[in-house]
């Protein structure tokens, strides 16, 4: 993979909060967000969870690349969380670098992850597992 590409994994089973494992760390099997831990809706079909710090650039460029996503894909919605402002979030999830996305089915439930910038096409085949 080249350096820089964030690489999307599907959530492995193990412990409450999840088992660290390559770049990124893996949410345990069927954890679950809703509007109140997100502070927007869920998507129809799936939802875009991108976890952003002020300062980080491949948080921008991921941000131009889900939203164009959610524009392109009918009932997928982009929500954007700053890390420093949902550091409960943050811990609860294991965050440990951004960007940081997760790709949520419609009941809001993980179904994949991945640390660093990620491609479009990745993006869009991740959303086969959630819809």
């Amino acid at each position: 993979m080249p350096r820089g590409q964030g690489r999307v994994d599907a959530p492995r089973r193990g412990a409450a909060g999840g088992a660290k494992g390559g770049r990124g760390v893996t949410a345990a099997h069927g954890e679950r967000l809703g509007a109140g831990e997100l502070g927007a809706e869920l998507g129809a079909k799936a939802t875009l969870v991108q976890f952003s710090s002020a300062f980080c650039q491949p948080c921008r460029a991921t941000r131009r690349v889900l939203a164009d996503v959610a524009a392109m894909v009918p009932g997928v919605a982009h929500v954007e969380i700053d890390a420093e402002g949902a550091l409960d979030l943050v811990r609860a999830l294991r965050v440990d670098s951004t960007p940081t996305v997760l790709v949520l089915d419609a009941d809001g439930r993980v179904v994949r992850r991945a640390a660093g910038q990620p491609r479009k096409a990745d993006v869009i085949a991740a959303l086969g597992a959630a819809v």
